[in-house]
């Protein structure tokens, strides 16, 4: 059995390791607040943009871009995959989720992607798979910034019209709601807008649209916009899912540091109990020898 001593140092260690685990609890909240109202805030207008895409080229009629078809000189060019991770751990199963979603896609391929990485243990891992990344973005950070990921998606854009690179898929995790975020392989290029599942399509009594200028050249501002807003999104969800695994992980290391520190509280006063025992019984037994 442990000493009173051992005992008191351990109640002690994990004292102070469950105020920080609250702490870091604490501060994982209110990122996840602020992170949930700027992707939430997001999400009507990601999805209004998808939504107008889909009328212009329902309405419009056959009209082909770059951005949904692809050059002809990106045939057989391979696929460039953005994998999106956390820089620190502590986040519960958030990385390991998109990871494991990540390879078993990698594996299928017949020909190996390019590959990107934003967070550290992504590149780490992709590095100890021996499937290193070809590019690994340092300077997004926890708050990324909206020119940051709009310069991005330019020169995704751009390799993907000149027909570098014949699609761009990004891993992250999707945010549903503060009990569920699923891992998602993003078709990002070419931009295939979310089919209308409506039965009432256009051949029913569907609304007709005019559109001044004329749907090719709409197409040519709205695609672009809708690649960025979507990329945006990943990034926000991503953020965001990390801050409510992180927020959920230190509440359940808090929660066991508690158990723990009480079950060391019983342990300690059980063994000091029979220290006090074994004194009285040695002190008795020292009297009654005198007698």
């Amino acid at each position: 059995m442990a000493t009173i001593r051992e005992i008191k140092n351990r109640r002690k260690a994990v004292s102070n390791i469950q105020r920080i685990t609250k702490t870091m609890q604490m501060i994982a909240a209110s990122k996840f607040a602020k992170a949930q109202h700027r992707a939430t805030a997001a999400k009507p207008f990601t999805e209004g943009v998808f939504q107008l895409v889909r009328e212009l080229a329902g309405t419009a009629g056959d009209i082909d871009h770059p951005l949904i078809s692809g050059p002809a000189a990106g045939a057989g060019k391979p696929e460039l995959w953005l994998l999106l991770t956390s820089n620190r751990g502590l986040c519960g199963a958030y990385n390991g989720r998109v990871l494991r979603m990540t390879m078993a896609g990698l594996r299928k391929q017949a020909e190996k992607p390019e590959t990107e990485v934003v967070g550290k243990k992504g590149a780490g891992f992709l590095k100890f798979q021996e499937m290193p990344a070809n590019t690994h973005h340092t300077h997004f950070g926890d708050n990324p910034r909206r020119e940051e990921i709009d310069r991005l998606a330019d020169e995704y854009m751009a390799r993907f019209t000149d027909g570098e690179i014949s699609a761009v898929r990004v891993a992250y995790m999707q945010f549903h709601s503060a009990g569920k975020q699923e891992p998602v392989l993003l078709q990002l290029l070419p931009l295939k807008p979310p089919a209308d599942d409506s039965k009432d399509g256009a051949g029913g009594g569907g609304a007709v649209y005019e559109f001044t200028p004329p749907g090719e050249e709409l197409l040519g501002e709205l695609l672009p916009v809708t690649v960025k807003a979507t990329l945006n999104q990943c990034f926000s969800d991503a953020i965001v899912s990390e801050h409510v695994a992180r927020m959920i992980a230190m509440k359940a290391a808090t929660d066991n540091a508690g158990k723990m520190s009480k079950l060391l509280t019983r342990q300690f006063n059980r063994a000091r109990q029979a220290m006090i025992t074994t004194e009285l019984t040695e002190i008795i037994s020292g009297a009654a020898a005198q007698e």
